[in-house]
């Protein structure tokens, strides 16, 4: 990994719990290994991404890959900004490549593309969770000014 290789996080201003909801809700597309609400922690198993990886560096520079796999891991954490809880949602996807059967499986750096996409579905569903809540609490506070 390069020095200047940074894990893909947001910071949402939401609490942990809903957090995490929006975080299954998007993972449930993907097979997991490991749910944890106390650590914060999700795990998916291995997903074997050899087709993509090969579709996509056909149009670059480098040799298809007579393997390919990946592994997500996201982590939920709580925490405080101006006396309000907000949570730190971070993507890490670990990448591995085998190019053929005298080399074993090498990891390599991520295109960021898939950690980018599940932190901005994460944010849609926070923000549409949100906005569900407003409404909610409007329709209910003009509900108790009319009685």
């Amino acid at each position: 990994m390069s020095e200047e290789f940074e894990i893909p996080y947001k910071i949402f201003k939401s609490s942990q719990d809903q957090a995490w909801q929006a975080v299954l809700q998007v993972m449930q597309h993907y097979e997991l290994e490991l749910k944890n609400y106390e650590a914060g922690v999700i795990k998916t198993r291995w997903i074997d991404n050899t087709l993509e990886l090969n579709f996509a560096d056909s149009f670059g520079r480098s040799d298809a890959v007579k393997a390919a796999k990946f592994r997500l891991i996201i982590n939920v954490v709580k925490g405080f900004s101006s006396r309000r809880e907000v949570s730190k949602v971070t993507v890490f996807k670990r990448q591995l490549v085998q190019q053929d059967f005298l080399h074993g499986w090498r990891e390599i750096p991520t295109d960021g593309i898939t950690e980018q996409t599940i932190l901005y579905r994460i944010n849609r569903i926070i923000k549409i969770d949100n906005q569900l809540k407003r409404i909610e609490k409007k329709e209910s506070d003009k509900l108790e000014a009319d009685i």
